[in-house]
């Protein structure tokens, strides 16, 4: 179902990823509705992760999404808690077949919905299963008097000491999500122990089969956290940063929560005993359901408590983690774009906004060093052996982005993806491609110009003015191609280049045809032949400008 999400609604979650994270609240609901859909903080706490390693997020943005999705996470709660009171064969199959025909209608879109309602109707399907996989414990007593008698003895051992016996069903928790490797799966499996007897005698004191169940939920929430920590191995100190602020917000969070557990958890049980009949509450008295109901409402008040408490603490939050991971001086200023993710959840779509906004680094990456050519070109009587350094880096870094972004294309493409963003792909590969050989001409103009300094070829004015006008179209070029790679290329956009093009050409075949003339009447060959190279680097840059928006247009999908 999170895959089928993400090929629906990937793009617009993308661009609320990106662009909705500017400050704590925004982060907040963007962390809430991405998790809300595809149904796994880890899925979202992995991509915060991710994105930090990228420079895509900051660590205080990476925090207010990271609170978000602790807070999207509860709906399983309420899930299982519905599953315990409802038949859910009675929902989870008719969905099921509702959704198959779907599978075999031509549109792709078509698909996609088809694949979302399996999904969801196979989560119903799959807790069901769970329900009636763990028995209750009376009925166990009767088949397996010995397996019964065991689970009654350890809850019996944990029982009874207070907090004691909380911080143990907590640690329990913990070590259940760990086993796992997902918070909402432990949450399932939590509550359909709970609601079966497997933490104490539901019908005699439901209070602390509830109480039981609470703290267990609590270890979850600290479990959750190693997802993101093991993806932020061998990643920038950013990314490690992000995942202790995830761990440092929910270990504040059950800190505080385990001083006041007591009186929390009697005002959610008292919550709870408000219930409608319709969800079970008779006379107050709490039944099996309610203790499922009163287990979701202390997960979603609890997330919630702990989130309008420590958003107003963020920046303080974020500098213990910067104390607490100190920036590795040998680390590489620019974020270098990795694969992070692949092992650990699928995040199928919207990984691909990473790799997009490489893209228009790079490309201005591309813009920076064609200026720096200019500058190099302008200043024959200067000492630019500094400048030079610094483009012939530029023109690696490029080299090492075209190597990182293809890796990480061909990463994602190797996971569902829906065919338009399949598209976006093989286009981004040809963008970063077109980018990769302008930069490689640019350094060659580069390397030109120093040899014309060191040659002692004298330039006439009539060839500094025509590459002045060159330049100025080439330069105006590369930054369409970036403003179109970084928001899309209309009909119009695309028109416009073309005439750019259809100019620079004309130029390159009237500037030549002087200089052929020139030689013709006793010019200095060697000078001519010089400035004929060059222009002809420049008419080749441009031709790569022209690819990149010609890409750009035949894909709509792909929005940076």
């Amino acid at each position: 179902m999170s895959e089928a999400v993400q090929k629906v609604a990937g793009q617009k979650m993308r661009m609320a990823l990106s662009t909705l994270t500017r400050n704590r609240f925004t982060g907040i609901l963007t962390g809430l509705f991405t998790t809300g859909l595809v149904q796994s903080s880890s899925a979202t706490t992995v991509l915060v992760v991710s994105f930090a390693n990228a420079g895509l997020l900051t660590l205080v943005e990476s925090i207010g999404v990271i609170m978000g999705a602790n807070l999207g996470t509860t709906v399983t709660a309420w899930i299982v808690a519905l599953v315990g009171k409802f038949d859910i064969a009675l929902v989870a199959l008719p969905v099921i077949g509702v959704g198959l025909p779907f599978l075999f209608i031509g549109r792709e879109r078509g698909k996609q919905i088809g694949e979302i309602l399996i999904g969801f109707g196979l989560i119903f399907f799959g807790l069901g299963l769970l329900k009636e996989s763990v028995p209750d414990l009376r009925m166990l007593i009767k088949t397996d008097p010995g397996t019964a008698a065991m689970i009654q003895n350890i809850v019996t051992v944990i029982q009874g000491h207070g907090y004691g016996s909380i911080v143990m069903f907590l640690i329990a928790g913990l070590i259940l999500t760990l086993l796992v490797q997902s918070s909402s799966a432990a949450m399932a499996i939590t509550l359909t122990c709970a609601l079966n007897g497997w933490l104490g005698d539901i019908d005699s004191n439901p209070l602390e089969v509830f109480r039981n169940s609470a703290a267990i939920v609590l270890g979850e929430n600290i479990g959750t956290t190693v997802t993101a920590w093991m993806a932020a191995l061998g990643a920038s100190t950013n990314a490690k940063r992000a995942a202790r602020a995830h761990f440092l917000f929910n270990v504040i969070g059950v800190g505080w929560l385990l001083v006041l557990f007591y009186p929390f958890t009697n005002w959610v049980w008292s919550l709870a005993a408000l219930l409608p009949d319709s969800l079970g509450s008779v006379s107050g008295a709490m039944g099996k359901a309610e203790v499922g109901f009163a287990t979701a409402i202390f997960h979603t008040s609890f997330n919630l408590a702990n989130v309008l408490i420590l958003v107003w603490f963020v920046p303080q939050i974020a500098r213990v983690v910067e104390w607490w991971v100190k920036a590795d001086p040998s680390e590489p200023k620019q974020a270098r774009l990795t694969y992070i993710s692949q092992n650990l959840v699928d995040l199928g779509e919207l990984n691909l906004v990473e790799a997009e906004n490489a893209t228009v680094r790079m490309a201005d990456m591309a813009c920076g060093m064609f200026g720096g050519f200019i500058e190099v070109l302008e200043h024959p009587d200067s000492d630019m052996s500094e400048r030079v350094s610094a483009l012939k880096q530029m023109e690696a870094d490029c080299d090492e982005m075209l190597h990182d972004i293809t890796n990480y294309l061909i990463q994602c493409s190797s996971h569902e993806i829906g065919a338009g963003n399949a598209a976006a792909i093989s286009a981004n590969l040809r963008i970063v491609s077109e980018i990769e050989e302008a930069t490689d001409r640019i350094y060659r103009l580069v390397k030109i110009i120093q040899r014309r300094y060191k040659k002692g070829r004298e330039f006439l004015p009539e060839h500094d003015e025509s590459l002045r006008e060159f330049c100025a179209l080439v330069l105006r070029f590369l930054n369409e191609a970036r403003a179109g790679v970084a928001s899309g290329v209309s009909n119009e956009r695309l028109a416009a280049a073309e005439g750019i093009e259809d100019a620079l050409d004309s130029m390159r075949k009237r500037f030549n045809k002087a200089a052929m003339h020139r030689m013709q009447e006793g010019g200095n060959v060697p000078t001519e032949m010089l400035y004929i190279e060059i222009n002809n680097h420049l008419e080749a840059i441009g031709n790569h400008a022209l690819n990149i928006l010609q890409t750009r247009h035949q894909t709509h999908s792909f929005v940076a």
